[in-house]
């Protein structure tokens, strides 16, 4: 076994999405669980959460485990992603450790008819690694109980602990034991709330801070052991601009997936990872992105951070607040360091296949070149830039189109939405290239 392979069938998961399994005050308590169980497509989530743990009321968690076998062995059959129960678990309370484990043994007994459907179990506030052996030993003891194939659970543990911060640094050195079956493990679910908690942290504002060290450090530990990075819940639901943000710098970790607490945020995180539709230019000035307009071929500068003068002796560019008079190259290195563009999924494709075309033939290595006519304050710039595309430069940028492919592999349901948004073509050209 390698560790830095993928170990399940799923090899990206885009969306974490949590339902209480038991409402408190209704005449049906699993209307949550039925709703949820029902979405399809964009809205759908590559892993859905039956939460038993902090959605869900400890008084009503009994009911919950029975709500989750009710719903699942009905429907579960028709839902489109994979379906991952939260138990509750804690690293300092066997009590709690073995009500997780009873709800564990109930849901997945066969004679209920709900785990042919049930992918694994997410296990919350673990600890140092042998915290981590003792919730694997509990899913051996459910599988053996109940005659299912060893590791045909999958576990998933949520971080929210300096204790299991620091266990995920010895995954490697644990995985492959003949004394456990972490091979069973499948996501690293960041949960900033009980981690700030569990750190003590204080804000002015008692807003939770960002922790980017923890982020990267989940990535980090789900790329030497073969296992997928989630972001914890980001709590504001109506700041869509926030959540995208965060996915963005969250994707350049290498942390593809977030958690989504409504509907809303699934469709925007299912979305938000894949190439867009249309390749676009930026400016990017002072850390702050603008994106450009394009009108009739050009691309059109409309912000405030960015001015452009023809002079007698040249240019006068303005960027923030640095001023240069510079002539027409040294005016177009400038704008390069300013300008980026964003690829779309069709110039992935094409920029790929280029790249497989000419290693066929025998090159190793070719330049990719990128152009456009900028307008800044009504004066036209024309740039490019060239790309050296060799066989390190391919395998990194696969990522956007193995992770389009794992989406259309796994979610059928999505297959309509990704044509739409697309085209045909080259949705077509996209599972196939690579």
């Amino acid at each position: 076994m390698t560790l830095d392979e993928r170990l399940h069938d799923r090899q990206f998961v885009r969306t974490f999405f949590t339902t209480p399994t038991a409402v408190e005050g209704e005449d049906d308590s699993a209307k949550m669980l039925k709703s949820a169980i029902g979405l399809q497509g964009m809205q759908a989530p590559d892993v859905w959460v039956p939460d038993n743990e902090d959605a869900t009321a400890p008084n009503m968690r009994d009911e919950g485990a029975q709500n989750i076998i009710d719903v699942v062995a009905a429907d579960g059959a028709d839902f489109p992603g994979e379906i991952h129960p939260r138990v509750v678990w804690h690293r300092d309370s066997p009590g709690t450790r073995y009500q997780g484990f009873q709800h564990m043994l109930e849901i997945a007994d066969p004679d209920n008819g709900a785990v042919e459907h049930i992918d694994g179990f997410v296990i919350p506030e673990v600890g140092g690694v042998d915290d981590w052996k003792k919730a694997d030993e509990f899913f051996t003891i459910v599988e053996n109980e109940h005659g299912l194939e060893e590791g045909s659970l999958a576990m998933s543990v949520i971080i929210e602990s300096g204790s299991a911060e620091l266990a995920m640094g010895k995954l490697r050195d644990e995985m492959g034991k003949p004394s456990n079956n972490l091979q069973r493990l499948f996501m690293l679910v960041d949960g900033e709330v009980d981690y700030t908690k569990d750190m003590r942290a204080i804000t002015p504002t008692g807003e939770l801070p960002s922790w980017p060290e923890l982020r990267h450090n989940t990535s980090r530990a789900a790329s030497a052991a073969g296992l997928i990075a989630v972001d914890g819940p980001f709590d504001d639901i109506r700041d869509v601009d926030g959540y995208r943000e965060r996915m963005t710098d969250n994707q350049a970790k290498g942390q593809l997936g977030i958690w989504s607490l409504t509907p809303g945020q699934v469709v925007e995180a299912n979305k938000s990872v894949l190439p867009p539709r249309d390749g676009y230019w930026l400016a990017e000035i002072d850390g702050r992105e603008e994106e450009l307009t394009e009108e009739d071929g050009l691309q059109v500068y409309e912000g405030d951070r960015l001015s452009l003068e023809e002079t007698p002796d040249g240019y006068r560019l303005r960027v923030g607040s640095n001023e240069q008079t510079l002539d027409e190259e040294e005016l177009k290195e400038e704008l390069l360091d300013v300008l980026a563009y964003v690829p779309s999924l069709n110039d992935i494709v094409d920029s790929m296949a280029e790249f497989e075309a000419a290693k066929e033939a025998g090159k190793g290595a070719i330049a990719m070149t990128r152009a456009a006519t900028v307008r800044i304050d009504g004066v036209e710039v024309e740039v490019s830039s060239d790309r050296m595309w060799d066989e390190a430069t391919y395998q990194a940028l696969q990522t956007p189109i193995t992770l389009f492919q794992d989406v259309y592999e796994n979610r059928p349901d999505q297959h309509e939405d990704l044509a739409e948004l697309y085209g045909e073509d080259v949705v077509e050209r996209a599972t196939n290239v690579g």
